[in-house]
């Protein structure tokens, strides 16, 4: 049984905006057996869903393109990033999220998917845990156009690209979200096309 490292956890919240910023104190155990008290912020957005949808007759994927403001400010020129379909858990469990923000994002209807990982995102600041699934997909599953609700102001951009075009993409720099690059790399691995 591994020893309790940390105690006396303190929360304070400091925003509850669009999702919620806490600042924690904590003692925590180092190694040497002393005890320190840390202070960190945890940003709580809740834990997410993505797919690497794929069509291996056509030797295709769909990703999604859209702006993304904290890129923008960290450096991206035009604030827009080629990424999986994905989105938040909304009090439902990831695999009936992901078909449900496939629907929304791209227009697929899929009856099927499969997790291939879970994974935290940013461990060091964020509570958020993704899950990563893949599904393959044909035209005759196409229900609408996709690009998001209008309620939610989702603005996205649906691309159906040869897989090898993706690979490229990747290997040039102009894929840079994480979760696209894991689940680009799982294909490649798995040689899924």
């Amino acid at each position: 049984m591994s020893k309790i490292r940390v105690k006396n956890i303190k929360t304070e919240l400091l925003s509850k905006q669009f999702y919620t910023l806490n600042k924690v104190t904590f003692d925590y155990l180092m190694k040497n057996e002393e005890w320190v008290t840390q202070v960190r912020e945890c940003y709580d957005r809740g834990d997410g869903a993505g797919i690497l949808l794929y069509n291996k007759e056509k030797g295709s994927i769909i990703l999604t393109r859209q702006f993304r403001m904290p890129t923008y400010i960290n450096g991206n020129s035009d604030g827009f990033l080629v990424e999986i379909c994905a989105g938040l858990l909304d009090k439902d469990q990831p695999e009936a999220c992901i078909i449900r923000e496939t629907e929304e994002e791209v227009g697929y209807r899929l009856k099927s998917v499969k997790k291939v990982y879970e994974a935290y995102s940013s461990p060091g600041v964020m509570t958020e845990k993704m899950h990563f699934f893949i599904g393959e997909y044909s035209n005759n599953m196409k229900v609408n156009a996709g690009g998001g609700l209008e309620s939610e102001h989702e603005d996205i951009e649906v691309m159906e690209i040869p897989f090898k075009e993706a690979i490229e993409m990747l290997n040039s720099g102009k894929i840079e979200d994480t979760r696209t690059i894991v689940l680009l790399q799982y294909a490649i691995i798995h040689k899924l096309l």
